[in-house]
C-alpha cells in the first residue's frame, strides 16, 4: 500500500485551456494516507473519475505531479504503480471460471501455484463466493460477476492502492447495502488504501473513514462525515450532504449581523466583525433542516413563518414553511401537530447557524 499525493494537479481535455470553465480538475493539492478508507463524492461530471485515472495512470495530468510514498509517477504506466481498478462495470472473463478470473492476476506476476490456491481461496471466502468458483463466469448474476471483479483487485497482495470507480452501479439495491459493508470488513482484514468514488452520499459514508467531496473540478471539504455535515465549508457541502439538505438563503449586512426581506438574523461578535472587513456581496446563511427548532409561541428570538407543506416520512416529518419570501425546510418528530397554512415560531441556534461568504464557510479566527 501507498501514500498518495496530488501535488499542484490539474486537468483538461482541451488542448489549449483558456479558462477554469476548461479544466475536469482545477488546481489542486492533496493527500490520501496509507492504508485509508476514503470516499471521493460528488454529482456527475465534477471530476471524480478523472481524478481516479490520473491516480491509476489511465490519464496523464495536463498539470501537475502524481507521488507514490514520495516518489514521482506521472510517466509509469499503471501496471507499474501497481494500482487494482474496479469499475462501475465488471470486468471479468465469461470464458474462464471464477476461480481462473481470481488466480488470472497473480499468474501474470509468477506466483507460484500453491500460493495462488491459498489466495483465491481466502478472497472468495471473504466475499462469500467459494461455492461459485469452478462456475463459468458467464453463468453468474450481476452482483456475483461484480464480486468476482472486486476480487480480482483485492487477490494481489502487493498492490500500492485499490481505487473503485462507482462499483455498486449494477448491483441490486438490496445487496448494496451488504457489498459496502463487506468491502469495509476487507479494508479492516487487510489495511489497504482503497479509494471509492460515487455520487450516494450514503455509499460514501458507510464506506469511508473520510470523505472527499469534488464540485467544479475541485475538492471543497475532506473531512469524516461528522464533519461534512455538522461544519460544511462550502455551499455545496451544505445543499449536497443530508437529506433535505441545508437551507441556504442570500442575505445583505445589517447591523449586528444579515438580514433578507423583513427579517434580521444577528450573528456573532466575530462573524459580523469578519462581514465588516469582507467586500464580497455573496452572502449566504445556512443551517440544516435539524437544528432549526419550532415553536407555537414567539419570543425575542424568534422569527414567524407559515407552514406551507407536512410531509410524513413514518418516523419524522419534514416541513416546508415560508419566512418572509425565503422557503425553508424543517425536520420534526412525528408527533409535529401543525397543519398547511398555520403560523410556527423559529429560532436558529447560533452554534448552528453558519455564514458562507463566496459559497465557503465563515470561520472564526484561533
Amino acid at each position: 500500500m501507498a501514500e498518495i499525493q496530488l501535488k499542484s494537479l490539474a486537468h483538461s481535455y482541451s488542448d489549449m485551456p483558456e479558462s477554469p470553465d476548461d479544466y475536469a480538475i482545477r488546481q489542486l493539492d492533496h493527500v490520501w494516507h496509507k492504508g485509508g478508507a476514503y470516499a471521493l463524492l460528488g454529482p456527475s461530471g465534477c471530476g471524480k473519475s478523472t481524478m481516479l485515472n490520473i491516480i491509476s495512470g489511465l490519464v496523464q495530468p495536463s498539470e501537475g505531479d502524481v507521488l507514490f510514498d514520495g516518489k514521482r509517477v506521472n510517466e509509469l504506466s499503471p501496471r507499474d504503480r501497481n494500482i487494482a481498478q474496479v469499475f462501475q462495470f465488471p470486468v471479468i472473463y465469461d470464458s474462464m471460471t471464477v476461480y481462473d478470473n481470481l488466480a488470472f492476476p497473480l499468474k501474470n506476476n509468477k506466483v507460484p501455484a500453491s500460493k495462488i490456491k491459498a489466495r483465491v481461496h481466502e478472497i472468495a471466502e471473504v466475499l462469500e463466493i467459494e461455492d461459485k468458483l469452478y462456475k463459468k463466469a458467464k453463468n453468474l448474476t450481476a452482483d456475483e460477476k461484480q464480486k468476482v471483479s472486486m476480487g480480482r483487485g483485492l487477490v494481489r497482495e502487493d498492490v500500492s492502492a485499490i481505487l473503485f470507480d462507482e462499483p455498486l452501479t449494477v448491483i441490486d439495491p438490496q445487496l448494496k447495502w451488504k457489498l459496502r459493508r463487506k468491502l469495509k470488513q476487507i479494508h479492516e482484514q487487510f489495511d489497504i488504501t482503497m479509494v471509492y468514488v460515487t455520487h450516494d452520499q450514503l455509499e460514501a459514508s458507510t464506506f469511508a473513514d473520510k470523505i472527499a467531496v469534488m464540485y467544479g473540478g475541485q475538492i471543497v471539504q475532506f473531512g469524516t462525515p461528522t464533519e461534512l455535515f455538522e461544519q460544511p465549508n462550502h455551499t455545496f457541502v451544505g445543499f449536497f450532504i443530508g437529506s433535505p439538505g441545508m437551507n441556504l438563503i442570500e442575505v445583505q449586512r445589517c447591523p449586528r449581523g444579515v438580514c433578507f426581506g423583513g427579517t434580521v438574523v444577528a450573528l456573532e461578535p466575530w462573524q459580523v466583525d469578519i462581514l465588516q472587513r469582507t467586500k464580497s456581496t455573496n452572502l449566504k446563511i445556512g443551517i440544516r433542516p435539524e437544528f432549526i427548532e419550532v415553536s407555537s409561541v414567539a419570543s425575542d428570538d424568534t422569527f414567524e413563518a407559515e407552514v406551507l407543506d407536512v410531509e410524513d416520512l413514518g418516523t419524522y416529518k419534514i416541513v416546508t414553511v415560508q419566512l418572509d419570501h425565503e422557503r425553508m425546510k424543517v425536520r420534526q418528530s412525528e408527533d409535529f401537530a401543525a397543519s398547511i397554512g398555520s403560523r410556527v415560531h423559529l429560532s436558529f441556534p447560533r452554534q448552528w447557524l453558519k455564514l458562507y461568504v463566496d459559497e465557503f464557510l465563515v470561520q472564526e479566527q484561533q
